[in-house]
Formats: C-alpha cells, structure tokens, sequence
C-alpha cells in the first residue's frame, strides 16, 4: 500500500482485449464439449431407459418409440450450439463486432452532430441584441416644475376651472 513500487500490469490494452476473447472463445468451446458429454450420457440413458427397462415401450409416435424423438431433437439442439460456436462465431466474430460498433458509433456521431447545428440554430450562443427598454406609447411631455401639478382643464381659456368638474 504504502510501497514505492506500484503494482503495473505487463500487457497493454490490446494484449488484455485478446486475451479476454481468447478466455471467451475458450469458455464456449468448453461448453459445447460438456454439452455434447452429456447428450452422450443422456441419449445412452434414454435407450436403456425405453429398451432396457420397458418404459413407455408401447407409446410410439409416428410410428418410432418416444426415445427416439427425444435423441433427435437432443440432436438438433446440440447441432444448433455447434453452429453458434463454430460457424456464427467465425463470421459474426471479432472483426465484425468492432465493425458495427465502429458503426454505431459513427451513427451516433452524425446524430449528436446534426443535434448540436440545431440546438445552435435554435439558441444561438451570442443572441442578437434588440433593443429591451421599453418606450410607453404616451409619454408625457417634459412641463416647467410649476405646470407639472396644476389640475388640467376643458376649457384653455378658463385655466383654473378642474377638468372633471
């Protein structure tokens, strides 16, 4: 903790992405080895089950015995994950999940970019100035101190007489 000697790891980014794929790609063919163990084990069982013990020896759909089926749809499903590990992975692999992420990425670029022109065009950073104070429509006229209060009248020839009276 309180070393001098900080702890580095050896592999780079690169190194470390292809050996984790190589972990993943390890991983699934190991699973797929298990998976077909066990469809050995279990198919050896469903025939000692149905042959060996009698079980269901009388149910025969479309004219096979049940186990049969089963082995063949066992069958299909392990083909499926030899497809998935082997096949799809070869060309759905690495090279083509870096490619539609480069894509994607470029995609949401173009959109952030096109988002940004029109968040600008439609707030732009530096607003025209327009003139805020407001002008009143009636603006008074600027009078001499003493004619500011005199009460305004109706009649310019009586000038004391009030203007509502």
């Amino acid at each position: 903790m309180f070393s001098k000697k900080k702890n580095t790891s050896k592999l780079d980014a690169e190194q470390r992405e292809l050996y984790e794929y190589a972990r993943k790609r390890t991983l699934q063919k190991k699973r797929l080895f298990q998976h077909f163990i066990i469809f050995l084990i279990g198919a050896v069982f469903l025939i000692v089950l149905n042959v060996g013990i009698g079980y269901q020896e009388d149910f025969m759909p479309l004219g096979y015995n049940w186990f049969v089926w089963a082995i063949l749809l066992w069958t299909f499903i392990l083909l499926v994950h030899v497809f998935n590990v082997f096949i799809t992975n070869k060309f759905l692999g690495k090279e083509w999940q870096d490619k539609q992420m480069a894509k994607l990425v470029q995609k949401q670029k173009e959109k952030i970019a096109k988002m940004q022109t029109q968040a600008e065009k439609d707030f732009p950073a530096n607003p025209p100035q327009k003139d805020t104070t407001q002008k009143p429509e009636n603006t008074p006229e600027l009078k001499k101190e003493n004619e500011r209060f005199k009460p305004k009248t109706n009649d310019p020839e009586k000038p004391d007489q009030p203007y509502n009276t």
